[in-house]
């Protein structure tokens, strides 16, 4: 099986930072796109910001300009750098990987961290 498993979570006030760690172990032979998920109470799953295995990154519009996303491919693990944080980003967040388990294997397989709280403070 594959684990993913975050870190780096918590409080902080607006205008802040927090950085998020996700890394991956397991059954794997590479990650194609890893992303980073976002979900506030009351709302529906979001996406935050994806990256591939070769650098190509994506972002919502609400965090471009203020979050950066980034991957260490020969350590499996997934960042989230977090700045000017604001209340509207208070959610759990959730690290997302599509990975390919077996050299002889083309399928891929969707895998999903337990999730982060982040907390912003006004």
């Amino acid at each position: 099986q594959v684990q993913l498993v975050e870190s780096g979570g918590g409080l902080v006030q607006a205008g802040g930072s927090l950085s998020l760690s996700c890394a991956a172990s397991g059954i794997i032979f590479s990650i194609n796109t890893m992303g980073w998920y976002r979900q506030a109470p009351g709302k529906q799953r979001e996406l935050v910001a994806t990256i591939t295995s070769g650098g190509s990154t994506n972002y919502a519009d609400s965090v471009k300009g203020r979050f950066t996303i980034s991957r260490d491919n020969a350590k499996n693990t997934l960042y989230l750098q977090m700045n000017s944080l604001k209340p509207e980003d208070t959610a759990v967040y959730y690290c997302n990987a599509d990975v390919r388990k077996y050299s002889f294997e083309v399928r891929t397989y969707d895998y999903w961290g337990q999730g982060t709280q982040v907390t912003v403070s006004s």
